[in-house]
């Protein structure tokens, strides 16, 4: 989605999603150049009972609502950045963050590659382009890019990225990832 800012700006909605615990907030921490809106609250024991905390065991805080941030690019681009929540009984609440977004950043941890699946295939349902960041967590495993795409039966076109999200320079490089794939997509588009 495109909006109009100052007469100058071009203002883009673009998704960050993923499961539970994959660094979403993170992400978005690292790349907004104003403080973000965070709506992360401490998980309860209610909650334990529906979020798997397998492969995440040190989590005690949980996005309830979005995260959200902004990052201004060269050429006054301002991309306005959503966090989703992570879990299925949000998915609600999901489609209507993803109402209106040009793209999605769909982070991927390699301790749960297949908790990715039912973020991508929101993704893809919901018609959106967008590139994986596997966030690299200190205790994942490695995989080449070849066994990533393999493992989340990705299409040879949609870009993979390896990043730490904690790191600012690697977050940017995901979401230069991201928007590189974006603008090459409308400009085969504007040649057809």
């Amino acid at each position: 989605m495109y909006l109009t800012g100052s007469p100058d700006q071009l203002l883009v909605k673009i998704l960050v999603t993923g499961p539970f615990g994959v660094g979403k907030t993170t992400l978005i921490r690292s790349l907004s150049e104003i403080r973000p809106l965070h709506t992360e609250e401490v998980m309860t024991e209610a909650g334990a009972l529906v979020d798997d905390l397998a492969g995440v065991r040190d989590k005690t805080t949980t996005t309830v609502a979005i995260d959200f941030g902004r990052r201004t690019l060269p050429g006054d681009i301002v991309l306005y950045l959503y966090g989703t929540p992570g879990q299925r009984r949000f998915l609600p609440l999901w489609e209507d963050i993803a109402r209106g977004a040009l793209g999605a950043l769909v982070l991927a941890d390699t301790r749960r590659l297949a908790e990715s699946f039912g973020a991508i295939d929101l993704i893809e349902e919901a018609g959106l382009s967008y590139a994986v960041a596997v966030n690299a967590f200190p205790d994942a495993p490695e995989y080449t890019p070849e066994v990533l795409r393999d493992h989340l039966d990705l299409a040879p076109e949609t870009p993979l990225v390896v990043c730490d999200v904690r790191d600012p320079g690697s977050a940017v490089d995901a979401l230069i990832t991201l928007a590189s794939h974006l603008i090459a997509e409308s400009s085969l588009e504007a040649t057809l």
